[in-house]
C-alpha cells in the first residue's frame, strides 16, 4: 500500500528544493541547507553597539571642537592682553586705581581688567592684565603680567 504525502511533507519537499537551488557561497557554514544572513540577535547586538558608540563619538567631537575654539581664542586673548597692557603703560593710564574695559579683535569681544600691586623689592609695581573671553557659554581668562617703575614713567 502506498501512502499519499500530506501537505506538510509537500511543503517541506518544496523548501528543500528551494534551499538546494541556493548557491553554496550563500549558505551558512555549519548548517547544511541554511541560507546566509544575520539572525535577529546579531542585528540587535549591532544596533545596541551603535547606540552606545554614536553618543560617545558625538561627545568626543564636541569636546574636540570646544578645545579647538578655546585654544584659538586663547591665542587671540593673549595678543589682546599684550597690546592693551603696552598701551596702558605707554599712555600712563595704568596709574588709575581701577582700569577696565573691553576691546574687539575681529568679530569677537574681549573684556579686560588691570590690577596693580606693589612689588616686594624697590618701588616697582606689578601690573597684571586679565582678559576674559567666552567659548560655548563658558568663561575663560588669560592674564599677562609685567613690572614697571612708577618713578621713570
Amino acid at each position: 500500500m502506498k501512502f499519499k504525502p500530506t501537505t506538510w511533507h509537500l511543503s517541506a519537499a518544496r523548501s528543500r528544493l528551494k534551499i538546494s537551488q541556493v548557491p553554496e557561497a550563500r549558505r551558512r557554514p555549519g548548517r547544511p541547507g541554511a541560507e546566509a544572513g544575520f539572525t535577529l540577535i546579531e542585528a540587535l547586538a549591532a544596533l545596541m553597539f551603535l547606540a552606545i558608540v554614536i553618543p560617545v563619538a558625538v561627545q568626543a567631537i564636541q569636546i574636540a571642537s570646544r578645545a579647538s575654539q578655546v585654544a584659538e581664542r586663547k591665542v587671540v586673548a593673549a595678543r589682546v592682553a599684550d597690546r592693551v597692557l603696552s598701551e596702558l603703560i605707554a599712555t600712563g593710564q595704568w596709574k588709575q586705581s581701577a582700569a577696565n574695559g573691553s576691546t574687539e579683535e575681529g568679530t569677537r569681544q574681549f573684556r579686560w581688567q588691570l590690577r596693580s600691586e606693589s612689588w616686594q623689592k624697590d618701588s616697582l609695581r606689578l601690573l597684571t592684565l586679565y582678559v576674559n573671553y567666552a567659548v560655548q557659554g563658558q568663561d575663560y581668562d588669560v592674564h599677562v603680567s609685567t613690572l614697571v617703575d612708577p618713578n621713570q614713567l
